[in-house]
């Protein structure tokens, strides 16, 4: 069992690996704004301003891995990346592990290809939030070694819009967008989950960014 904290746990990906996580009976902690009118069995909530570094310092200390599943949107638009390297930087010096949600739009449509948030149709909407994530990425491997860090990027039909349902299978892949026989990227919520806590059950990608889908 591990002490799992998930910063962000009440959007659509840290709820459903906060629940994956608890269902296999791990302790978790879910670090929002507000608590959700839903909660999780087996969950406990905290709530507070992710911009206090008291708030993350306390995180850290108290769990073994600490998962970063916020988006830069709203007040953390073009601030997340400081949020994610203070986090960070707590990690490296308590010696714990950091797994962050990661997007698809850094993913490579493929080998030495371009990346997905630079083709034709990517929405202009996201383009943004898809840069900040790719620098968040850019600065865990430029991070030093002590750090011990992984980000799994999901497929491109990824989100609430999507949501899918549990099926157990998937794969796992590295920096190339996955997409099935018929050319569709997806992975639902709950699959998405089983592979992160996988992670964090069992180390497998120390340092690394890896990728599932279907």
């Amino acid at each position: 069992m591990a002490r799992i904290t998930v910063i962000g746990g009440t959007g659509y990906a840290g709820s459903n690996i906060a629940r994956e996580a608890a269902a296999r009976g791990n302790e978790v902690t879910v670090i929002a704004r507000k608590e959700p009118e839903q909660k999780i069995e087996g969950v406990a909530y905290v709530t507070g301003d992710v911009t206090d570094a008291g708030l993350l310092a306390d995180a850290v200390a108290n769990s073994d891995v600490v998962v970063e599943a916020l988006s830069p949107r709203g007040s953390l638009e073009g601030n997340l990346r400081g949020v994610v390297a203070g986090l960070a930087d707590e990690v490296k010096s308590a010696g714990k592990r950091l797994g962050v949600v990661g997007g698809a739009g850094s993913l490579l449509v493929e080998e030495d290809g371009p990346t997905l948030s630079s083709t034709p149709g990517f929405p202009e909407a996201v383009k943004a939030e898809s840069g900040e994530m790719a620098d968040i990425l850019e600065d865990l491997r430029a991070s030093d070694e002590s750090l011990d860090w992984f980000y799994l990027s999901p497929a491109a039909n990824f989100g609430g819009f999507n949501p899918g349902r549990h099926t157990g299978q998937f794969r796992i892949g590295g920096d190339v967008l996955m997409s099935d026989a018929a050319g569709t990227s997806d992975i639902s919520g709950a699959d998405f989950a089983q592979a992160f806590v996988d992670e964090i059950e069992k180390p497998a990608h120390r340092r690394e960014r890896f990728s599932v889908a279907y």
